[in-house]
């Protein structure tokens, strides 16, 4: 990680390295992040943000021919026809495999706008500039893309890394605070799994941990990416190590797919994450401070640890079917400790069970 005052770059390795730079005024390094080889330019970018991909595309006018694709927001985004529509654009304008997708928005647009970019041509550049607290820390870092179906979520997608990733705080001047808290879920993840400086922010001081123009929010930002480009850096392709990222997911999936995807995917990660807790706890690997230090954790956020004691069968049957899963085996992502992540292979499902009840609303 390499900073000055208004800029850090965070470098991630492997056979696509490419940047994330984190700070504000930074979205004026798009084009230099673009490049020189291309002449078309396709914004991929939600309708609440079609003013400013406006201004982005008259910005960028006078070296590239730039085309807007507005999408739905959120997971309603990140569906097979809506991808096609991207492709339709792409492919009516002659785009080549010189040519780039921006992907401007939140974590769903990233991942559709990765997936298109991926998919084109069998893959272009892709530049992502993520506008949600979730994007930056998690979503457009590491070149996951994907998209849903009525199966579950992210079940069609690819790897590919983007040319950059350009985070610039002033997006967040004018976000609500629950947008702000909703992406925190994967920044307390990454607290948890590497980084307990991050916890000890929170603790310390909520107000200014979650403030986009205190110092210690831009700390929490800059050590969860940093967190998610070390994982990635070493294992692209989700061989092992980047495995460790789930913390929180396999649950967490679960309930954004019963919630029919209307549950902020925060939200269900910091449920899967405190269901996690317990699952360590039960299973003698967590000891009972670090477990309980999930719940306070994510109670000074505002963010949920409980779900209806009545909804375990349907989010089992759900997590079956999870990409997570291997050869029919559950897969969880647990604690043996703060910053020591495992594999829990195949739990006894009464262990799940009782673990879930220690959640239960």
């Amino acid at each position: 990680m390499t900073a000055d005052e208004t800029r850090t770059s965070i470098r991630v390795g492997g056979e696509s390295g490419y940047d994330v730079i984190v700070g504000r005024g930074v979205l004026a390094e798009l084009a230099d992040a673009i490049g020189t080889e291309a002449t078309k330019v396709l914004i991929v970018h939600p309708a609440t943000l079609g003013a400013r991909a406006a201004e982005l595309r008259e910005e960028l006018s006078d070296r590239y021919q730039v085309l807007l694709a507005e999408v739905p927001d959120a997971e309603a985004g990140k569906r097979i026809e809506v991808a096609a529509f991207c492709w339709q654009v792409l492919g009516q304008a002659d785009f080549t495999r010189t040519d780039a997708v921006v992907g401007f928005g939140g974590g769903a647009i990233t991942d559709l706008a990765g997936f298109v970019a991926a998919t084109w041509l069998r893959g272009v550049k892709v530049v992502q500039v993520p506008t949600t607290v979730l994007g930056m820390v998690d979503a457009a870092v590491g070149g996951k893309t994907g998209i849903n179906t009525n199966e579950g979520k992210n079940l069609v997608g690819a790897f590919h890394a983007p040319a950059a990733v350009i985070c610039d705080l002033d997006v967040f001047d004018t976000l609500p605070k629950n947008e702000i808290l909703a992406g925190f879920a994967e920044i307390v993840k990454a607290g948890f799994i590497r980084y307990p400086e991050i916890l000890d922010i929170i603790e310390a001081d909520p107000e200014a941990a979650t403030d986009p123009s205190t110092p210690q929010f831009r700390r929490v930002v800059e050590l969860a990416i940093q967190m998610k480009a070390d994982v990635v850096s070493e294992d692209f392709t989700e061989q092992g190590l980047r495995e460790i990222l789930n913390y929180g997911h396999t649950l967490g999936h679960a309930v954004e797919h019963a919630e029919r995807y209307q549950w902020r995917h925060g939200a269900a990660v910091a449920v899967g994450m405190a269901f996690a807790a317990e699952l360590g706890r039960l299973s003698g690997r967590l000891p009972d401070e670090v477990a309980d230090r999930h719940k306070r954790v994510l109670d000074l956020l505002s963010l949920p640890t409980s779900y209806p004691a009545g909804r375990w069968n349907t989010l089992l049957a759900t997590m079956q079917r999870d990409k997570k899963s291997r050869a029919g085996q559950l897969r969880f992502i647990v604690l043996d400790d703060l910053a020591k992540p495992t594999v829990m292979l195949a739990p006894d499902p009464s262990l799940l069970f009782a673990a879930y009840q220690e959640i239960a609303s």
